[in-house]
């Protein structure tokens, strides 16, 4: 167990800060119109931005200081408070509906979302699991699969609200976690046959999964219905040139995209800032995704290692798709890009899985 703790990466500090301030000006940007006509105050979505940007940073820097191996102890008792949320939001009367998911639990705009946290949760386990039996991580009985269960099980949960895009996300970093700890290529390759089996089915059972495929494609094809997100997704980014149209200058932001400072809020931005704007948020992904893998790397022992592994690449995948959904590479999945997309659950999950990396910081050696 590490017992010299040393400071943490002021570096992913700056980047982290830097990409929130950033987001907190576009989220007023992008909403300030849609805010103002639907609930007369044009803050409406920047001052809860705010107020959730506040209580995740005070917990990213209170789970900063938290020894990281804590939640290796916890983290059993962890998943299990997530899979009973995850049970909870799915009755009627108790989980909020929006946009067809019922995966909120709360009032109003001051409601989480447990899919979020199960991210985290499940980066937690599954880096402990991993720690403890890497040496059977190669067997598919006894190492594979054991470790798989327990993901496709929260994942079947998050499908019942249904959420494809929080699920893909989490599943996609346990992969890349065991990935890492040493599994065979060929037990992912047979795996990803039977997953790609199954998102195929998920996406037949459900027309309008069926249609964010066809619209990707060619979204032209049906412009006011399917492909209208990525239409007007790519009408904001064209026009935004090197420079963009200046901050607050957006077009589409009137009622053309909608609500465009939640998934959509990166063709905002490059809309406004054009595509230095756009760049320069990618490279502080960039850099932050760096910093993460030095600690990775420097952490002392498996566990914060993998626990590190998990945070950067559940962040690298995050703003994979988003981004790709945005310019058109990607079929629209519904999710938020980290730090940027406004949010409170996400926003806070984001913040706190930050916290546990820079405490994994304190111990690495770079």
């Amino acid at each position: 167990m590490p017992t010299k703790r040393t400071t943490p990466d002021l570096i992913l500090i700056i980047v982290t800060l830097t990409l929130l301030a950033v987001g907190l000006t576009m989220v007023y940007s992008a909403s300030a119109v849609w805010a103002e006509y639907k609930f007369n105050d044009s803050f409406f979505f920047a001052k809860r931005q705010m107020l959730f940007a506040a209580v995740g940073i005070a917990a990213m820097f209170f789970i900063m200081n938290i020894d990281y191996w804590t939640w290796r102890t916890w983290a059993k008792v962890i998943i299990i408070i997530c899979f009973v949320l995850l049970i909870i939001v799915l009755i009627p009367g108790i989980g909020n509906e929006r946009n067809g998911s019922r995966s909120w639990i709360g009032v109003g705009a001051f409601s989480i979302q447990p899919s979020e946290f199960m991210k985290l949760a499940m980066i937690s386990f599954l880096a402990k699991f991993l720690s403890e039996k890497q040496k059977l991580i190669t067997s598919f009985k006894k190492g594979l699969v054991p470790s798989l269960g327990l993901v496709f099980l929260a994942f079947g949960l998050i499908m019942l609200q249904p959420d494809l895009g929080t699920g893909t996300v989490m599943v996609g970093t346990c992969i890349v976690m065991i990935f890492i700890a040493g599994a065979r290529i060929r037990h992912f390759v047979i795996l990803g046959l039977i997953g790609l089996s199954g998102f195929v089915g998920l996406v037949l059972s459900a027309p309008y999964r069926m249609k964010r495929i066809t619209s990707f494609l060619d979204p032209w094809e049906d412009p006011l219905g399917s492909g209208f997100q990525i239409i007007q997704s790519l009408y904001a980014i064209g026009p935004g040139g090197l420079f963009g149209l200046g901050l607050g200058q957006s077009r589409q932001k009137f009622f053309y995209l909608p609500e465009p400072q939640t998934d959509f809020i990166f063709a905002i931005l490059s809309e406004e800032l054009g595509f230095i704007g756009g760049s320069f948020v990618i490279i502080l992904f960039a850099l932050l995704l760096w910093r993460g893998i030095r600690i990775a790397l420097g952490a002392p022992d498996l566990y914060g290692s993998f626990l590190a592994v998990g945070v950067v690449a559940m962040v690298a995948i995050q703003v994979m798709i988003n981004i790709g959904v945005v310019t058109g590479l990607m079929p629209v999945t519904g999710i938020t890009l980290p730090f940027l997309s406004y949010g409170g659950s996400s926003l806070t999950l984001m913040l706190m899985a930050i916290g546990v990396l820079l405490n994994i910081s304190r111990y690495s050696r770079f």
